[in-house]
């Protein structure tokens, strides 16, 4: 059995690696695909084999793929090119031939929300709809992962470097989310891939969501907690929002990027009730508040 993790210098990659290593796979049935050979030398370092390619040259992912059993494919972060990575991934692993389960790294939607065309952050969601459909007709047995919005995210996006002085300055409103953590996620598509029963996750979409809705207000009880200090949670209006970021010399394009997500958490499309995960890692998603105190107890 080989199984070839995409995306393996992300942190979603190397948590994948990790979890195969901890599972006792022989790291000669582990490939780690990277752009160049210099990425690779981390995995090489623990006899994982690397395979090199790009998600925009389809040639270089037919070679890369050639006798693979199993494929997690982490989606593309190239938010402008993601259609067309996606589109020459899915058409390398069905020409290969050899490929008998891919597991997919998407992103939940409400199905309200997707028929209603007007998400703001429909540009993120409409990729992965594509790829979803392209992967379906492909003729290869396949696990979508619906991912809800990472925890992690939080903390490396929307919270700010001085989080523990100034507390959340995010317009994410009353919104409440079932954030789940990088990790967490990770292990779930591992534990797919290694489940000796496979079949039982073929052709299957599964949500992927933490079990706990939690608020920005709930994130600034628990870091007054971690820090010792009173910590308030302020949502300002957009406006305000991205003057102060652009005072900061915060880029455009992350300023834009934080307003679509923050508009969303407002509007509770990362809040369901569905759930798969807990099922996955047979025990509870790791908690806002054990991601928190995991992150910050550290500084």
């Amino acid at each position: 059995m080989t199984i070839l993790i995409t995306g393996s210098n992300g942190k979603f990659g190397k948590n994948s690696i990790e979890f195969l290593l901890s599972n006792g796979i022989d790291p000669k049935s582990i490939i780690a695909f990277v752009r160049d050979e210099s990425k690779g030398k981390q995995f090489q370092e623990k006899g994982i084999n690397i395979r090199i390619g790009d998600y925009s040259n389809e040639e270089s992912l037919i070679k890369a793929f050639e006798g693979i059993d199993k494929l997690l494919f982490i989606s593309s972060s190239d938010i402008e090119n993601r259609i067309d990575h996606h589109n020459n991934v899915i058409k390398a692993a069905k020409k290969v031939g050899t490929i008998k389960h891919l597991v997919y790294t998407s992103f939940f939607r409400k199905d309200e929300v997707e028929k209603a065309g007007n998400s703001s952050i429909g540009f993120v969601g409409k990729p992965h709809i594509i790829a979803e459909e392209l992967i379906e007709s492909s003729g290869i047995n396949y696990t979508i992962l619906q991912n809800i919005l990472y925890t992690d995210f939080l903390t490396e996006f929307f919270f700010g470097e001085r989080v523990l002085e100034n507390g959340i300055f995010f317009p994410a409103g009353n919104g409440i989310g079932n954030y789940a953590t990088r990790k967490d996620m990770a292990e779930a598509a591992i534990n797919i891939l290694l489940d000796e029963n496979q079949q039982k996750h073929h052709n299957k979409k599964y949500i992927i969501s933490n079990d706990e809705p939690s608020s920005f207000d709930d994130a600034a009880k628990i870091l007054s907690e971690i820090s010792g200090k009173s910590l308030s949670y302020t949502s300002p209006d957009i406006a305000t929002f991205e003057n102060t970021l652009t005072g900061l010399g915060v880029p455009s394009v992350y300023i834009k990027l934080s307003v679509a997500f923050g508009l969303a958490i407002q509007n509770n499309e990362f809040n369901t009730i569905k759930t798969d995960l807990s099922t996955l890692l047979k025990r509870k998603p790791t908690t806002l508040k054990q991601f928190l105190f995991d992150t910050y107890k550290k500084q």
